[in-house]
This record gives structure tokens, sequence and C-alpha cells, in this order.
């Protein structure tokens, strides 16, 4: 039996387990949860994750592991994907706690706002501003550390640039101008040229 993926396809979250299954080539089986129409607020999704939140990795005879850093550490542990030096793997887990706590909280909220939640800035006033602030101090710490590099860590694609891509390469939709970032805007290309590269709402 293959994993089964609880995953709602414009989330940069779930994109990211998608794209770690995809590289390293492991079946799995997808479940679409509409989160916007309350799909994960179900006494039966409840049960699966008490935190009511997509990604959820269904691991057969094990469990359901949560939370998308969790769930692509786990897929790619010992693979390609994780580096084997182990001063590389801290600065993988740096730019990837840097995601979670400075990058995540402001592109992809914005972007859920005015894009799944069809919000104006002008509807959502001070929150918008607070946010998009933090999500554009964000990317300039990106683009700096991308400066000079084709990749964040060592010399090959890792679960950093994975974690980093999924709401960066759309950071348009939240009102960003990437090409105000042109080494983010070469690294986003790169990314994109690997061959199992996917579009975010590709299933």
């Amino acid at each position: 039996m293959s994993v089964v993926l609880y995953d709602y396809l414009p989330s940069g979250n779930g994109y990211k387990c998608r794209l770690v299954l995809k590289a390293l080539g492991l079946p799995y089986e997808l479940r679409q949860m509409n989160i916007v129409a309350g799909a994960t607020r179900t006494p039966e999704y409840l049960a699966i994750n008490p935190n009511g939140k997509i990604p959820v990795l269904a691991v057969p005879g094990r469990g359901a592991l949560a939370e998308s850093h969790a769930i692509i550490g786990y897929l790619a542990e010992g693979s390609k994907l994780v580096p084997a030096d182990r001063f590389e793997r801290g600065q993988m887990w740096q730019w990837m706690g840097f995601e979670q706590y400075q990058l995540e909280p402001g592109v992809a909220t914005v972007r859920f706002w005015l894009h799944s939640l069809k919000k104006t800035p002008e509807e959502l006033g001070d929150r918008y501003t607070e946010r998009f602030q933090r999500g554009a101090e964000a990317l300039a710490v990106l683009e700096r550390g991308l400066t000079g590099r084709r990749w964040l860590v060592g010399e090959a694609v890792s679960l950093a640039d994975i974690a980093l891509f999924a709401y960066t390469h759309v950071a348009d939709e939240a009102g960003y101008r990437l090409a105000d970032f042109p080494a983010i805007s070469a690294w986003i290309a790169s990314f994109k040229s690997l061959p199992w590269y996917a579009p975010i709402t590709e299933p």
C-alpha cells in the first residue's frame, strides 16, 4: 500500500510534499481537501489531524504525519535531497526554519487572503500591510542568500530549495514583483528546469 496525501492543490505546503514524492519517484494516493469550504474541520478529518490543517501524510501501518517539513523530512531521509555533509544539512534546516517563520507568514498568508479568499488589501487593512511588509523583507533575505548561487545549499537541489520554492515562485499572486529579484528569478528558472518539476496545481 502506498502513502496517502491529504492536500489542497493551491497550498504551497502541500506542494512541497508532492514535489518530494515526484522527485523521489514515490507512489502515493492524493485526496484533495477543499480547505476554503471547511473540509479539514469535519469530525472525520479532525480524527486524522486534530489541528485541522493540510497537508497530512497517512503512512500505512504507522499513522498520520502532519506539518509539511516533518513530512518532507520523513520522505527524503537518506535521499539525494538531503545533503550528506553535516554542516550543509544544518544549512538546509536553517533555510527551512526561515521559510516557516519568516517567508510563509508573509508571502503565503497574503497570497491565501488575496488568491483563495478573494479579499482586497482595502478589506484587510493593517493586517495586510503588516504581513505584506514581512513577506517583502523575507524575499529580500532570500535574494541575498541566492546571489551568486544556483541552489541554497551546496551544489545540488535540496529540501531547502523545495521548501522555499513552493511559495516564492507564486509570490506574484500575493502582489510582489518577482522581476525585482534577479537572483530569485534565476533560481526559479533553474528549479523549473528540473525533470521532476510540476506546476503547483497539478495533481
